[in-house]
């Protein structure tokens, strides 16, 4: 049989011949490369996009809410200063402009 001693220097000899070669050189080369080029293309983490999506919904979430709200303000009838509403003033005006033309009568 091998002896083990010969497979650990056979193994040791292997991986200085490999971190020697140009392939290595290629690979260290390659990711500089695709480093510099994704450094460029200012790209996000996958967590800072899960991050921006959950603003994004709770901002939609948000948006929704304040959109029903301005809707039921906007339902409801004006009110004056004094605490009338817009359509209780248009009635009693009515009301005045009709006595008056029931007196020039």
């Amino acid at each position: 049989m091998l002896n083990p001693k010969i497979l650990d220097e056979f193994a040791a000899k292997l991986s200085e011949m490999l971190a020697a070669s140009p392939a290595k050189d290629l690979e260290k080369n390659a990711r500089a490369l695709l480093g510099s080029l994704f450094a460029r293309l200012d790209l996000v983490t996958r967590e800072e996009f899960d991050v921006q999506q959950q603003v994004l919904a709770r901002s939609r979430e948000k948006l929704a809410s304040l959109e029903a709200r301005v809707a039921s303000l906007e339902a409801r009838p004006a009110r004056d200063e004094n605490g009338v509403s817009a359509q209780a003033n248009e009635s009693e005006a009515n009301v005045k402009r009709s006595g008056r033309s029931q007196k020039a009568e």
